[in-house]
């Protein structure tokens, strides 16, 4: 299977690695509007509380919603090292291809 992607985003390594967060983006996403930039958190909202407990709740409901702390629909995420990400010369706005294939076992 082979599908084609555009380089959304490049982040270095939250906790300083030397490697890099490549963010793809579907090509079918763009164009149908789904890639559009959006906050991890879902559209702006205002949550008003008047104690610890009602806040945690709000919280919860505000990340469990979101799918989770940071989670992005639509977004495929690889990890490169830093030679590679060099050798490859990646941009933001770059058309590349992923491909993925099942390795063919004979027998058991």
């Amino acid at each position: 299977m082979k599908k084609e992607f555009v380089v959304k985003s490049i982040d270095a390594a939250p906790d300083g690695a030397p490697y890099v967060v490549v963010s793809l983006s579907s090509i079918k996403d763009l164009k149908e509007g789904v890639g559009a930039p959006q906050s991890p958190f879902g559209g702006p909202k205002v949550m008003g509380f008047s104690n610890m407990n009602d806040m945690m709740k709000d919280l919860n409901k505000m990340l469990s919603g979101a799918g989770g702390f940071g989670m992005q629909s639509g977004i495929t995420q690889l990890k490169l090292e830093m030679h590679e990400y060099k050798e490859m010369g990646l941009s933001v706005g770059d058309k590349v291809f992923l491909e993925l294939t099942k390795e063919e076992t004979l027998g058991v």
